[in-house]
């Protein structure tokens, strides 16, 4: 039942991984129990039926795809069906990054409507991704843009992102130049 349970902690945890100490905490065993554990499962993964691997990355414990298996996850990933970001889903993130750490609600109140399948797909392709509790009554959950959100669009961090200010400006430009007032306008009332 503890390499069950284990599988599922690492799991739960995705590119954060896990630490031995983490395992022995949670598990509440020792060290040698713990390392027997992670390698028991890493050798259940190694099972040529199995599309995980336990690697030991960054002093962790994380469970990640097979390289040999890399042509299939680039397919997918190609695939304009999967690959596909809707205009809503563009929204959020936006939001999402330019207002970092954020709760769903704040999302929610910020667009106008409902977000939470947005956000829960937005989670699931890995460009948004849980960091913590608010301290707000309730303690919601805040959401952060990630690595992979980063890379999807190109920048190198999130400082990256074009000024909002500069943003809201060409956007008011554009709107005075489509939409003149009324009142300056070179045509007038004939008597």
């Amino acid at each position: 039942m503890q390499k069950a349970v284990l599988e599922g902690l690492l799991f739960v945890v995705g590119e954060d991984g896990l630490t031995l100490d983490q395992i022995e905490d949670v598990l509440e065993v020792d060290e040698e129990t713990s390392r027997n554990l992670i390698m028991e499962l890493k050798k259940d993964y190694e099972d040529e039926s199995r599309g995980l691997r336990i690697d030991f990355l960054g002093n962790r414990f994380k469970l990640t795809t097979k390289f040999e298996h890399k042509a299939y996850y680039q397919k997918l990933l190609e695939n304009p069906e999967t690959n596909f970001l809707s205009q809503a889903a563009l929204e959020t993130l936006a939001i999402v990054a330019y207002n970092e750490p954020i709760t769903r609600v704040q999302v929610d109140n910020i667009r106008g409507v409902s977000s939470t399948s947005i956000m829960r797909k937005l989670v699931a392709k890995g460009f948004i991704k849980e960091v913590g509790r608010s301290d707000i009554p309730g303690r919601p959950i805040l959401y952060e843009t990630t690595h992979e959100f980063l890379d999807y669009f190109g920048l190198s961090s999130i400082e990256d992102l074009p000024n909002i200010d500069d943003i809201m400006q060409h956007v008011e430009e554009e709107e005075k130049d489509t939409n003149p007032d009324l009142y300056t306008s070179k045509y007038t009332e004939e008597e």
